[in-house]
């Protein structure tokens, strides 16, 4: 009898801790997701967390200058926060990458984009659960040329890929460029938001997950 007792105790704790357990949501992405920094309150993946609640726990894997290309100068592909993803095994996965790859050196490799996208998103989805959700970000706009940053290929050219990767991918597409389209002043230096327009990134994209 106490045996069965125990292992009554022992069952309906882990269901108990399985109930409490936190939706997992990874950020990947680049300056723009890293933000003032990874654990910094006003980076979007920490406010987005403010606004969603204790039933998700959300966690910043940007990296400063990161592309998407594998034959970007500086591919996310070669970071420890790329194997960090996968070791955390999120439920949903958010992922804003391509600023970096709009930069004349990276965007040479433009015919790999769209390849490099699909297959990065693959990866990850080999360490989500089967019903895990990925939301590709549309990025913000670039309002002006900075860092080597070319705004014809973001607001032009990398747009379109980005849906039809989205699609391609049968992924939700979250768009980050309207909402900010008209509001230089929140993008300083023309691609970087300030914590003003980082709150809307995050607003947005936890009322993408809520729905």
């Amino acid at each position: 009898m106490r045996t069965y007792f125990s292992f009554l105790c022992l069952f309906l704790f882990s269901l108990s801790a399985y109930a409490q357990s936190p939706i997992k949501i990874a950020c990947v992405g680049n300056s723009i997701t890293q933000g003032p920094g990874r654990d910094n309150p006003d980076s979007y993946p920490l406010q987005m967390q403010a606004l969603l609640g204790e039933a998700y726990l959300v966690k910043n894997f940007g990296v400063s200058g990161r592309t998407l290309l594998r034959k970007g100068d500086f591919p996310y592909w070669n970071e420890p926060q790329f194997q960090e993803v996968k070791d955390f095994a999120p439920d949903i996965l958010v992922i804003m990458l391509g600023t970096n790859d709009s930069k004349p050196q990276n965007w040479v490799h433009k015919a790999d984009f769209r390849k490099d996208y699909l297959d990065m998103i693959a990866e990850f989805r080999q360490n989500m659960p089967v019903d895990g959700k990925v939301y590709v970000i549309m990025p913000v706009p670039v309002t002006k040329d900075n860092f080597g940053i070319t705004a014809n290929v973001m607001n032009n050219e990398q747009r379109m890929m980005i849906m039809d990767i989205a699609q391609s991918s049968a992924s939700e597409l979250i768009d980050l460029y309207t909402p900010l389209m008209d509001k230089a002043e929140l993008l300083p230096d023309g691609v970087h938001p300030n914590k003003e327009g980082l709150g809307i990134m995050a607003a947005v994209i936890a009322r993408a997950i809520r729905l």
